[in-house]
């Protein structure tokens, strides 16, 4: 099944001079894994996941009160509508990642997590 089928729209966002506070509470309310943090101008800067917020808190003092900018993932991978979702699982397991922004024509429109993938597979 190709990955526009399947990704969630409404992606999660925030900024990169956001706290981790308001980063988590943004996780929390919308009981998701991760979201996209994106610039002045909506360009993708990065993610922020769970994981990243659990690294903060061994790593900070006061980890509320660092920015997004300093945990999020840079360089993120992406998946594109157009990509099956086969594939877009295996490079997520190839690379140890639970979620994936995705982007067309250079914009982000979304957002899929290892879970949508694996519905898909698992009851296709």
């Amino acid at each position: 099944m190709k990955i526009e089928y399947l990704y969630q729209p409404d992606v999660v966002r925030c900024r990169p001079s956001d706290t981790l506070a308001h980063a988590a509470h943004l996780l929390v309310r919308a009981r998701i894994g991760a979201l996209a943090v994106v610039d002045d101008d909506g360009t993708l800067v990065g993610i922020l996941s769970e994981r990243d917020l659990a690294r903060a808190m061994t790593e900070q003092r006061e980890p509320g009160s660092a920015l997004a900018s300093s945990y999020a993932s840079r360089g993120v991978e992406v998946a594109r509508q157009h990509e099956d979702s086969w594939t877009v699982g295996r490079r997520m397991l190839d690379a140890g990642i639970r979620h994936l922004p995705v982007v067309s024509d250079g914009q982000l429109v979304g957002m899929v997590s290892m879970r949508d993938v694996l519905a898909v597979e698992t009851w296709a």
